[in-house]
């Protein structure tokens, strides 16, 4: 086995760890990728999981639930160590202060890829490299990010939104034995064995269509749709009241259309009679309005699709938006989501986001590996 994943929910980070290194036993450890609850101190946590993984990349971030092989969870750490048969190389970048509204961090750590991997990275071969991208989920600042990133490359970045257990106070990601905040993280990795990303959403789209006429796209806000307010146009669509329409938001979002497959892009709260989103929706774009299906049937569906398309999937990284999450648990179906990755070992969080040729909502993003 070229990876192992582990879990633990005691009572301090010590024991936490401790606990890690157990169940990860003689592991010839090349890489671990963690998440772990805001319940947990930062700064610690940063410091002790690496100095428990010393001199090898310990990278992760702040979650709103986390996912393991079988299980999701509340106030734990979930970790996944993997071994040099599957990572053949990987170089970690932090780019900080992202409120400042920049990108030249982003440009710095594509240069220091260069350097580490001795190419320039829009020459690299998109089947022989994959990205992870971990960034504070209240930065805001996910979709300037992920357009730097789509302008300095081609491979693909996948990834999430850090969370702070629905807090909405901070978030953090985990790098270099320290905890960062309006930052993001960017891993380059060279694995050695296939792999490929598993995108799902759970929705199909409707038939009513909905043009942004009027957005205030720094507050990622939609003033207008089809040029009445945004609330009125959003209500019609849906067949309800003005009054109803917020609670209609989880499971009738919106989609940006690319061929039969949708972008999630999910409001947030009515303020006025404008509609926040959670993520950005350019002017003139038009969507189409959405329809949840079953959450269940969809990722098992998909997963079985990708097994076959690969033939086998040993490991998976599954960044799950926490939109998903609320609604599995309003609905009694953690335990079942969990159940679905019990054969193949898997960690994940709960995000405030998910990152994929852009930045999405209510989707599940995972890297898989055959």
């Amino acid at each position: 086995m070229n990876v192992i994943t582990a879990y633990s929910n005691k009572a301090n980070l010590e024991q936490i760890t401790q606990d890690l290194t157990q169940q990860f036993g003689e592991f010839d450890t090349k890489m671990v990728l963690f998440f772990a609850s805001s319940t947990f101190d930062p700064d610690q946590t940063a410091a002790q999981m690496q100095a428990t993984f010393n001199n090898i990349p310990v990278f992760g971030c702040t979650t709103a639930g986390e996912i393991v092989t079988g299980k999701m969870l509340k106030n734990s750490i979930v970790a996944m160590a993997f071994n040099a048969d599957i990572i053949e190389d990987i170089d970690i970048q932090v780019v900080e202060n992202l409120s400042k509204g920049g990108t030249q961090g982003v440009d710095h750590a594509f240069a220091k890829f260069k350097q580490h991997f001795r190419q320039p990275v829009l020459t690299m071969d998109i089947n022989q490299y994959v990205g992870i991208i971990l960034i504070d989920g209240l930065s805001g600042a996910e979709e300037r990010v992920m357009d730097r990133v789509g302008d300095l490359t081609n491979l693909l970045f996948v990834g999430g939104s850090a969370g702070d257990d629905v807090k909405f106070e901070k978030t953090y990601v985990y790098a270099n034995g320290k905890a960062y905040s309006d930052a993001a993280l960017l891993a380059l990795m060279k694995p050695k064995i296939q792999f490929d990303i598993l995108k799902t959403q759970s929705f199909c789209a409707l038939d009513q269509k909905l043009i942004a006429t009027k957005v205030d796209e720094p507050k990622r806000t939609i003033i207008e749709f089809n040029n009445k307010p945004a609330t009125v146009a959003y209500a019609e669509a849906v067949g309800c009241s003005v009054e109803d329409a917020a609670n209609h938001f989880m499971l009738n979002p919106v989609g940006l259309m690319v061929g039969d497959e949708p972008y999630v892009r999910s409001p947030q709260q009515i303020q006025d009679q404008n509609i926040v989103f959670y993520c950005n929706v350019l002017e003139d774009t038009e969507l189409s309005l959405l329809e949840a299906q079953d959450m269940i049937a969809d990722t098992k569906q998909a997963l079985e699709n990708k097994q076959k398309q690969m033939g086998s999937i040993s490991a998976i990284i599954n960044f799950h938006c926490i939109l998903r999450t609320l609604e599995l648990e309003a609905k009694n179906l953690m335990e079942d989501y969990g159940q679905i990755f019990s054969d193949i070992p898997t960690i994940g969080l709960s995000t405030y986001g998910e990152s994929y040729i852009g930045h999405i909502n209510q989707t599940a993003t995972m890297l898989v590996f055959k």
